[in-house]
């Protein structure tokens, strides 16, 4: 008998919990649907970004197809800018970066003695940064997409798991009385990106070990390191000369320092970047080569033109990716706390039920007299089954007799709190 109201009172949670998970997956649903949909306004300012990157470098290559119109007026600046351009970005690496500054300045001198003048009257670092960050943004899409559709199957692992016991709690519900199945399994669309590697697997792979648990835990590093990322670029586009202005390094924070420390490590052109430093590298921006071809003046205003289009759907897509991860930080949230409310009924998928219900009780004892107050009644010591778990013993306050119908819901509320956790 009291096997039997514990488990009135398991097969009422078991129920509430189903419905819980039903709550997951409505949720997951609309994540997917509003996912397609940042799917297309990703893939359409990928497309623009793409467009006006290659209009900038056919632009860029037809202006050098043109080079030597004023090729001996900007060669002779450039000799007097080369020195000045070295001093000043070895300069600011010493004063700012940490460690290489040897390497640095044996790799500028290198760039330095192979390039032209060229590079800074079109302002070439601009396109090679593009390039850059346009491979960046694709790492992130990619891991992004990764760990959504974990989070998609993971929460659909939930949800069938959860359909097996409710077919086994009430088999005479089938469609179209019940429906549970169809009705929460509207189509959707799953969109994959196969594994870039095996890095990445290896890396979640305690997630598919585990999948119930941490659906925020996903996306919270992955936000972290892009937010990171993201501040260093926006100040990359903000500051475009790493800190430097009126000849002074300015403390413009060390989001943007730090950014330009490893874009000169990595690329000697990012010491391009602080020309205006340099007089002689001024007067190359200001060569108007217009006078002798009046075609290379347009060419030049069609390439700004491009390279400021395609600067600002970069920046458009940035935007558009920390949307969606701070909308995933929410979600996965709400995920997760409905998932430690009701995900639990999950495990219950492979467990068959006993002709007595989900709770058996196997002994009711009474506790020894309290001796700081021996009036008041002894409690009461149960020991339970619950599901497969191993025997639990509760203890339940003597002023609740055996009788009282809340006698066995205590028991029963205690030992699923035990199967919970």
């Amino acid at each position: 008998e009291m096997s039997a109201a514990g488990s009135k009172y398991i097969d009422t949670e078991v129920e509430n919990a189903i419905n819980g998970v039903k709550q997951m997956k409505t949720l997951m649903d609309k994540t997917s649907k509003d996912h397609r949909a940042i799917l297309h306004t990703l893939e359409e300012t990928k497309r623009r970004k793409e467009e006006a990157v290659q209009l900038a470098r056919e632009k860029e290559q037809q202006l050098a197809a043109k080079e030597e119109v004023c090729n001996e007026t900007m060669l002779a600046l450039w000799e007097e800018c080369k020195p000045c351009l070295k001093h000043t970005c070895m300069r600011f690496y010493s004063r700012t970066c940490r460690s290489g500054s040897g390497l640095v300045g044996r790799q500028l001198e290198e760039f330095l003695n192979h390039s032209s003048p060229f590079s800074i009257w079109v302002n070439g670092e601009r396109i090679d940064s593009l390039l850059e960050r346009d491979q960046r943004q694709e790492r992130q899409f990619e891991d992004l997409e990764e760990r959504f559709g974990l989070l998609e199957d993971g929460v659909d692992d939930i949800f069938q798991d959860s359909t097996q016991v409710y077919g086994r709690m009430y088999p005479f519900f089938r469609a179209p009385f019940g429906g549970f199945r169809e009705a929460f399994r509207p189509p959707v669309q799953h969109i994959r990106f196969p594994p870039r590697n095996e890095r990445f697997s290896r890396e979640l792979h305690p997630f598919f070990q585990h999948p119930h648990h941490g659906f925020h835990h996903l996306f919270q590093p992955l936000f972290e390191m892009t937010q990171r990322m993201l501040e260093e670029a926006q100040g990359g586009w903000e500051h475009p000369l790493g800190g430097f202005a009126s000849g002074r390094v300015l403390a413009t924070g060390w989001a943007d320092d730090r950014m330009v420390c490893r874009e000169i490590r990595r690329n000697s052109a990012g010491c391009l970047r602080m020309r205006d430093e340099c007089e002689k590298c001024r007067e190359i921006l200001s060569v108007d080569c217009g006078q002798t071809d009046p075609a290379q003046s347009q060419l030049r205003e069609q390439l700004e033109d491009a390279l400021r289009l395609a600067e600002r759907f970069t920046r458009r897509y940035d935007d558009l990716l920390r949307a969606f991860q701070a909308e995933m930080l929410n979600t996965t949230s709400l995920l997760d706390q409905l998932n430690r409310q009701f995900g639990w009924v999950s495990r219950l998928a492979n467990l068959t039920q006993g002709t007595d219900g989900f709770l058996q009780v196997t002994t009711v004892l009474s506790k020894a007299p309290n001796l700081e107050d021996p009036s008041a009644p002894p409690d009461t010591q149960v020991t339970v089954q619950l599901f497969d778990s191993e025997p639990l013993s509760l203890t339940v306050p003597g002023d609740i007799s055996w009788e009282d119908p809340r006698f066995m819901e205590i028991v029963a509320e205690q030992a699923l709190q035990h199967y919970k956790q």
